[in-house]
C-alpha cells in the first residue's frame, strides 16, 4: 500500500461516514453510537473531499495525510481536555467519548499513514 491508495480509501471512508450521518441508523448521527450533527457530518465529508484533492492535484497524497492527521490529533486532545472526555457540544460540533477515542485512532492511523507509506507504488521486485 501506498499513500496515494491510503488516502483515497480514508477519503471515500470518511465521505461515507459523513453522509451516513444524515441518514437514520444506529451508528452515526444524533442518537448513533458515535453522536453527529450537521456540522459534524460536514467535517467529515469536508475531510474526505480533502484527502481526495491530495490524491487528484498537486497536494501530494502524503502532505495532505499529514495535515488531516495533525488536525485529528488536535480535535482529539481538545475533546478530551475541553470536554474533560464526556459527551456534548465543542465548537458546535456534537461528540461522545466514543467519538475522541475515534479520533485518536484516525489520527494515529492517519499520520502512520502520511509519515509511513511512501508517496508512490514500489516497483515489485523478483
Amino acid at each position: 500500500m501506498n499513500a496515494k491508495t491510503a488516502a483515497f480509501a480514508l477519503g471515500i471512508i470518511l465521505i461515507i461516514a459523513g453522509v451516513l450521518g444524515y441518514i437514520p441508523n444506529p451508528v452515526v448521527g444524533p442518537t448513533g453510537i458515535f453522536v453527529t450533527n450537521n456540522l459534524h457530518n460536514l467535517v467529515h465529508i469536508i475531510s474526505g473531499i480533502f484527502l481526495l484533492i491530495g490524491v487528484y492535484t498537486a497536494l501530494t497524497p502524503s502532505m495532505a495525510l499529514k495535515i488531516l492527521g495533525v488536525v485529528y490529533a488536535i480535535v482529539a486532545i481538545l475533546g478530551f481536555v475541553m470536554m474533560h472526555g464526556g459527551d456534548g457540544v465543542m465548537f458546535g460540533i456534537a461528540m461522545n467519548r466514543l467519538d475522541h477515542w475515534l479520533h485518536v485512532v484516525l489520527a494515529v492511523v492517519i499520520l502512520a499513514a502520511g509519515f509511513g507509506l511512501p508517496t508512490v507504488a514500489r516497483p515489485a521486485t523478483a
